[in-house]
């Protein structure tokens, strides 16, 4: 009787340790390089980078780098709606920023970054990752980047941007990430 119970409680033990891990969230460095030098025609700043490519603070809410002829940080993240890749009217400015720059600087490369919200299977979102970065990646070569500057990647639901199971969460996990290489 004695065996029987120790051998129960070991199972529940193991069983308790072997539950489903929680997500953790990677708060990853920024990458060397990710601060693009020269870009833009504007004036240059005291270390020599010119404005249109100052790194600005999270503050400005665009993780640092370009920003437009006006001094306004340009945005590294478009989002979209529920279980769709086409990319909305209102992220017309940051593609074009976007495509500006690269199309000035032939040495840059930017990798672009598909990713969904929890909702589908594994295999679906990243099919739809892939989807939303292809759809970033024709609106830049449209405007005139070389297909040579751009990488596209998928990681589906795996890299989340918030933690949570509501519409707000969803809506800031939908997203393509557009990340400047070194």
């Amino acid at each position: 009787m004695k065996r029987i119970l120790s051998i129960a409680l070991l199972l529940a033990g193991a069983a308790l340790l072997s539950g489903c891990p929680k997500k953790h969230n990677v708060i990853e460095p920024p990458v060397a390089g990710s601060q693009v030098p020269g870009a833009g025609g504007g004036a240059g700043s005291a270390d020599g980078a010119s404005t249109s490519a100052r790194a600005l603070g999270d503050q400005a809410g665009n993780q640092g780098g370009l920003v437009d002829a006006n001094g306004v940080p340009v945005r590294k993240v478009i989002y979209f709606d529920f279980d769709k890749s086409e990319i909305k009217p209102e992220f017309a400015d940051v593609i074009s920023a976007h495509a500006k720059n690269l199309t000035s600087h032939p040495n840059l490369k930017l990798k672009l970054e598909g990713n969904t919200d929890e909702r589908g299977t594994r295999e679906y979102n990243i099919g739809l990752g892939e989807r939303r970065a292809q759809a970033v990646r024709r609106a830049l070569m449209l405007q005139g980047v070389a297909e040579s500057q751009l990488n596209t990647v998928s990681f589906g639901s795996e890299r989340p941007a918030a933690e949570g199971d509501d519409e707000a969460a969803w809506a800031q996990n939908r997203r393509v990430e557009l990340v400047y290489a070194p």
